[in-house]
């Protein structure tokens, strides 16, 4: 069997901890989640890499899907994501690119992925991410990098993931990246250089507008829509809205914590006000599912205040921790709509 890292396996894989049960959001989203155990995985620091966290923004019906940057992956860490043009079978171009020592990115159902056990595994159907580090085609054997972990898989749900053996190839192929090492990455100083210096360019492009206000005006036409929906329709709401926000800012309090472990940069306030906001994104996930299941929505606009004040004074703080001009709150949009 080919493998990217021969030694990897279910069993004894050892989570980040990053992904630690005892976080509010031990997982965030199939992509940032898939880099931080991969990153790991290379030995590079996935804390490093969060810069991109601070730029979030409220984009009408969902919180940004965050990612990490390819421009901070290349100059932090020497590795390069690029696009896998798919036209023989799947699994031909799986076996060409593990054998040459590249994890391969592959958007499949998590219908046949077993780690989804209780929540999609033949239940429902939605799309996620693995990094496929091991695949052997006689047998239909898998390791792969999903969401928090490292999981082996074999048999007819391999198939179907992939599409081959007694599977019919799909019409469309999914959509495939690969993982290109370039060189060793930045270590020490040059390290924290770096990283300060993509945080301060991360934060220059962050929203005009405070992103938890501009949520506050959209909220109740959201409601309208989620009020005449059947309740599984909660679970992707909420996770696009509330556990998107809530994740990002928590990795960005450990982002901020990585740099002032290795600087003099005083962050310690912006770092106590990402805890804040990331437990009080938790409460707001509560609240909203128990103002749904009541029908009573008035407790939700003073828990969105609240979180949006700690942003506008966490991002400020940053700003004046990183000696930039622009230090000043976002105004929110409630305000100029007054």
């Amino acid at each position: 069997m080919t493998a990217v890292f021969p030694g990897l396996a279910e069993a004894t894989y050892p989570r980040h901890q990053l992904h630690g049960t005892e976080r509010a959001w031990p997982e965030t989203n199939c992509h940032t989640d898939l880099f931080i155990e991969i990153l790991s995985t290379l030995g590079r620091e996935p804390a490093a890499g969060l810069g991109m966290t601070v730029a979030q923004d409220f984009e009408g019906d969902q919180f940004t899907f965050f990612k990490m940057s390819a421009a901070d992956l290349e100059t932090l860490f020497g590795i390069e994501v690029l696009e896998l043009s798919i036209y023989r079978p799947l699994v031909d171009h799986i076996e060409e690119q593990v054998a040459r020592g590249r994890l391969v990115l592959v958007e499949v159902d998590a219908h046949f992925l077993a780690d989804t056990a209780g929540v999609t595994y033949k239940t429902g159907h939605s799309k996620t991410t693995i990094g496929i580090n091991r695949f052997e085609r006689d047998g239909a054997k898998l390791g792969y990098f999903h969401n928090a972990g490292y999981f082996d898989a074999e048999g007819a749900d391999v198939e179907a993931m992939l599409g081959f053996g007694s599977v019919p190839t799909p019409v469309l192929p999914p959509y495939v990246e690969f993982i290109k090492v370039v060189s060793p990455g930045l270590t020490g100083q040059a390290l924290t250089d770096a990283v300060v210096a993509r945080l301060k360019g991360h934060l220059a492009r962050r929203p005009d507008a405070n992103p938890v206000d501009a949520y506050r005006a959209a909220i109740q036409r959201h409601l309208d829509w989620l009020g005449s929906e059947p309740p599984a329709s909660f679970h992707p709401y909420a996770f696009n809205t509330a556990r998107q926000f809530g994740a990002n800012i928590a990795l960005l309090g450990d982002h901020l914590a990585w740099i002032a472990g290795r600087t003099s940069l005083p962050l310690d306030r912006a770092i106590a006000l990402c805890a804040e906001m990331t437990a009080s994104a938790k409460t707001f996930q509560f609240l909203l599912a128990r103002a749904l299941a009541r029908k009573r929505f008035d407790a939700l606009d003073a828990s969105l205040d609240s979180m949006a004040r700690a942003y506008d004074e966490a991002m400020a703080s940053i700003a004046s921790a990183l000696g930039m001009a622009r230090a000043e709150p976002a105004v929110p949009l409630l305000r100029q709509a007054s």
